[in-house]
């Protein structure tokens, strides 16, 4: 069956799904288990025949809706907060995969125009890092401590600032993808220039590796989730952009509902992140190499793990577990 003739059969019962909410009224308990199983039908049908359309993101979240209420008074809502780190921010991140890559493309082609444009003009890492952050890291780097700068504030004031700060910046980052995704991209160009410039700075005055094994014990997570952040705001604006054969509200809503779950699974990132560039990275000098090193290994593997690998596990069980068509 073609995908729109798909859609206008199945129109009107959709939309009385939408209409009745949340809380699914003028529903008799019957008729929304029995629209419930019919919508997780069509749910797997969607997914067999239109994978990369966004009306099965659409039936995803009808059905989630409904399981709520149906099941909201059942002993295993207890477990609401669990599902939603081992299922829905998994599911999430499956939906963004094509959008995770295109903001990590973006993302490090902006850390190269960074570098390659520091290499060729002395002026370029003053201009994008100020004179006063140059000026005191060149006397840092001349006094033996490039990293001096991480320990020039107390740690428990700095962890608060620096969370809070990460968490913001995610949120732009996502939020930006209003801008029809062109505001994510800026976000994304502007963060990458300054990081590779950053780099390359270091690189001139010769402390790379020593930069490299303190600056990343942080900026692994730091850099990892303001990337999974771009990936958010490029699904809302892709939503909003591309509707295929939904509304453009019901495809903007259900990529921004997606978008925000996404930022959400963040936040313990940048947690983690704030704690170890306040309390860890200070300390990243005179640390053996090994342990910065181990560091940075396990939070890449940790952010590969949960944002990469499990989602598409989640995603493969879930599909498993669909009623079939």
């Amino acid at each position: 069956m073609r995908e729109a003739a798909f859609i206008q059969r199945n129109k009107a019962r959709w939309e009385r799904l939408e209409k009745a909410g949340e809380q699914l009224q003028g529903l008799s308990p019957d008729e929304a288990s029995d629209l419930y199983v019919q919508v997780t039908d069509d749910l797997s049908y969607a997914r067999t025949f239109y994978p990369r359309s966004n009306v099965h993101t659409y039936l995803n979240g009808l059905a989630g809706v409904m399981h709520r209420h149906i099941y909201r008074n059942k002993p295993q809502d207890r477990g609401r907060f669990v599902r939603f780190w081992a299922e829905e921010v998994p599911l999430a991140m499956a939906a963004t995969r094509p959008m995770l890559l295109l903001s990590f493309a973006v993302f490090a082609l902006a850390c190269i125009i960074g570098a390659v444009s520091a290499a060729h003009d002395d002026t370029f890492v003053r201009l994008i890092l100020g004179d006063a952050y140059v000026d005191t890291t060149l006397e840092n780097i001349a006094n033996g401590t490039p990293m001096a700068i991480y320990g020039s504030d107390n740690e428990s004031d700095m962890f608060l600032r620096i969370t809070w700060n990460n968490i913001r910046v995610s949120l732009i980052t996502f939020a930006a993808g209003l801008l029809a995704s062109f505001g994510t991209g800026l976000v994304l160009i502007s963060n990458g220039i300054m990081l590779g410039s950053f780099q390359y700075l270091f690189h001139q005055q010769g402390v790379l590796l020593e930069s490299v094994l303190s600056i990343w014990v942080h900026g692994t997570l730091e850099i990892s989730a303001i990337v999974i952040a771009g990936a958010a705001g490029f699904t809302m604006g892709r939503g909003f952009l591309f509707p295929g054969t939904l509304t453009r509200m019901q495809s903007f809503t259900t990529s921004a509902r997606l978008g925000l779950k996404v930022v959400i699974g963040l936040v313990p990132v940048f947690i983690v992140a704030g704690f170890l560039e306040s309390f860890v990275t200070r300390h990243a000098a005179t640390m053996p190499n090994w342990a910065s090193a181990t560091i940075i290994v396990l939070s890449l593997v940790a952010v590969v793990l949960y944002f990469i690998i499990l989602p598409y596990h989640v995603e493969r069980r879930s599909r498993a577990l669909a009623p079939s068509a």
